[in-house]
């Protein structure tokens, strides 16, 4: 008989889409008998029927079937038929296909064609599949226990408990009963209820104390997958313990080159990254790459892994110079190994972009996270949400620039996916309002930027335990916009709210409480308290000096702050030598170029304006204004910023042409950056009524 093709036209859930999509080149199975046709148009009408559900992504499978090699049976059903037109071929239910090109039809993202292959038994991956299937359901196990490890390895989680719920019942010894409560864990843990999982777990490794020695790897395990639970729960320090008992444990009876060590040290580099102990993150993740260097070939996905979170870790450090490029060897090895449209390059692409944003190259952020986005719009349906993630990394990048309008439209485009596709109280819509949130407080609309970041503080306030650093972060946020309306006693009321987490969740030197101290010092300094003020921006500085390099740009920002208190409290020989120390610290870190340092070098110039050194002022603010006009938007307010502080030094030194010109320039930037009613525009009409208004008393 000679090779022919069929065809099977249907819905595909969005989710099963994806799978399919990130396996292409691998195998695919039916868990049902398989109807096709020799009619390409009449399979091609069921797919399109398909997608009249918004939840389905209709597929043409085209089907490649060549008797000689495949085993699997088939029959001709044309004969027995209802619909004669259809042309049916029926194949048995255990059909495995390869997975081939995938296409659009006709531009849709959610109607697409793709190929398919009948593999035969003698096909080297299957027969791999067939092993890898044998080992990986659990074949030492039997009767019930075996079907609870499937079931959890399928994400049935509510059948799997159903099933350990029984074996519990039925459990006569303490070693039957740790197994149980450990897998009861892993379920509860796998549906979210994260203190039903730490009881489970705690019972299991209660049990196990009894029936194990010290370095039972089952011991492990347990302190492991709890540790992985208190993280999601935020609770770092339990987390953080857990961890470093399973490494204890593990290192007693394995070489220290042994892989299952790598997801230890793994773990435990992330919990030290988010409570800002970056030397033992960093420690951590090395060690984690050093046991993948000697046992993995030097292209393997796993070392790109590693590399990525290296260069997270510098990343969060202030060391761009070392995350950019460990960030892009990650990116070499995916390039080399992967197609050119994984999700995994569309990751690195991210991580580029992210640091490309703290270095302030705008231009290399919104191109490293248009190529991730492009891949991402080649093999995802156009509701997915990686596809919002994408969006709301562009908004994030299109924000830095100044470019609110085009930032906005990008968080948009992510809120609408994630609100079609996520439940109304899942964190990444929290997610959404808080960055449409932060692009309206930078634009000035208070009130929708609160109405925004209420709607995310309610999601998380469902959803996550009331002291998570990250209700500590909402608190903080909308502290910001009180703050921003001048609403002084709501602000300090948000940020003390979020000061109180921090302090019970957290190591007492982490950045969050030092950003926190910062916003409170800045509230005090606004209100005329400069001895609160001092007192919080010194204890921020404090925990910055004791957790970061010495050249971190966290460090200069905090010391930025001390000299604003100082040139408010007009202690102009303090202002100065805080402001220096702090430009210092961004030359030494950031580009020459990066907007940190010319707002560093506007303060500067609004200290030496204060002393009526008018000659030191202008040079500084023309450095500032250097910078700003060589980045990619000429209309970022914080040049019309510059702008109209070199106007206040002309206007001081009575040089009224050259200070009604700034002024100028600042309303001509504000004007098209800003909406009409920002405060921003109101002092920039003021200041030029004030210069017209002194021109004209003295004529």
């Amino acid at each position: 008989m000679e090779p022919f093709t069929v065809f099977r036209g249907q819905g595909m859930s969005k989710t099963n889409f994806d799978r399919m999509v990130k396996t292409q080149g691998g195998l695919l199975s039916f868990n049902n008998f398989v109807s096709t046709s020799t009619q390409r148009q009449v399979s091609l009408n069921f797919a399109r029927e398909t997608m009249e559900s918004s939840d389905l992504v209709g597929i043409l499978f085209v089907m490649k079937i060549d008797p000689s090699i495949a085993s699997i049976p088939f029959a001709d059903v044309r004969d027995v038929s209802y619909f004669k037109g259809e042309q049916r071929i029926l194949f048995s239910m255990h059909a495995i296909f390869r997975i081939g090109p995938m296409i659009q039809i006709d531009g849709n993202n959610r109607l697409w064609q793709a190929d398919l292959t009948l593999t035969g038994d003698n096909d080297p991956d299957l027969r791999a599949l067939n092993e890898q299937t044998r080992k990986n359901t659990y074949p030492h196990l039997q009767g019930w226990d075996r079907l609870g490890k499937i079931l959890t390895k399928l994400e049935q989680l509510n059948k799997a408990q159903d099933v350990y719920d029984i074996l519990l019942d039925q459990a006569s010894t303490d070693r039957e009963k740790s197994l149980i409560y450990h897998m009861l864990g892993m379920v509860k843990r796998g549906q979210g209820k994260y203190a039903d999982a730490v009881a489970y777990y705690q019972q299991s490794i209660e049990l196990k104390q009894k029936t194990l020695s010290p370095s039972d790897p089952n011991l492990a395990a347990s302190y492991n997958n709890i540790g992985l639970v208190y993280d999601k729960m935020g609770d770092y320090s339990n987390a953080l313990l857990s961890h470093q008992k399973a490494l204890e444990i593990c290192q007693k009876d394995l070489p220290s080159n042994n892989p299952n060590l790598v997801t230890i040290y793994n773990n435990i580099g992330s919990v030290y990254n988010k409570i800002g102990d970056y030397p033992n993150a960093l420690s951590s993740q090395q060690q984690a790459l050093k046991i993948r260097e000697q046992t993995l070939p030097s292209n393997h996905p796993d070392l790109a892994t590693s590399y990525s979170n290296i260069g997270s870790v510098y990343h969060n450090m202030g060391d761009y110079s070392n995350a950019l490029p460990i960030h892009q060897k990650a990116l070499e090895i995916r390039l080399k190994i992967l197609p050119s449209n994984h999700p995994d390059l569309a990751t690195s692409y991210n991580n580029i972009a992210s640091v490309y944003n703290k270095m302030d190259d705008c231009s290399n952020a919104l191109s490293s996270h248009q190529k991730a986005l492009e891949i991402r719009q080649k093999i995802l349906p156009a509701n997915h949400a990686d596809l919002a993630t994408s969006y709301n990394n562009i908004g994030s990048a299109h924000a830095s620039m100044g470019d609110y309008a085009n930032a906005l439209v990008c968080h948009q485009k992510a809120l609408e996916i994630r609100l079609k596709i996520l439940p109304s109280n899942h964190p990444h819509l929290a997610r959404s309002y808080n960055n449409i949130a932060f692009v309206y407080n930078k634009m000035g609309e208070y009130s929708n930027a609160l109405s925004y970041y209420k709607k995310a503080f309610q999601i998380l306030k469902k959803t996550i335990p009331a002291k998570h650093p990250h209700l500590a972060r909402s608190y903080n946020h909308i502290g910001s916009v009180y703050d921003n309306m001048n609403d002084h006693s709501n602000a300090l009321s948000h940020y003390k709210k979020a000061l109180e987490i921090w302090e019970k969740m957290l190591p007492s030197n982490h950045s969050h409480l030092a950003r926190t101290y910062d916003n409170i010092g800045l509230l005090y300094d606004n209100i005329g308290d400069y001895s609160n003020a001092l007192s919080y921006q010194q204890k921020a500085v404090e925990i910055y000096q004791n957790m970061l390099p010495v050249n971190h740009p966290d460090l200069a920002t905090s010391y930025n702050n001390i000299g604003l208190v100082y040139d408010s409290m007009g202690d102009y020989a303090n202002a100065l030598s805080y402001q220096q120390k702090a430009m210092e610290i961004y030359q030494n870190s950031l580009p020459s170029n990066h907007s940190h340092l010319a707002a560093s070098y506007n303060n500067i110039g609004l200290v030496y304006n204060s002393m009526g050194d008018y000659s030191n002022a202008l040079s500084y603010q023309q450095k500032a204004i250097e910078i700003y006009q060589n980045a990619v938007l000429l209309d970022h307010p914080n040049l019309a910023t510059s702008y109209n502080n070199m106007g206040l030094t002309y206007d001081n030194m009575g040089d009224y042409a050259n200070a009604l010109l700034s002024h100028q320039k600042a309303l001509e930037i504000y004007q098209n950056a800003l909406p009409s009613n920002h405060s921003d525009l109101a002092i920039s009409h003021n200041n030029i009524g004030s210069v017209i208004v002194f021109v004209w008393e003295i004529k």
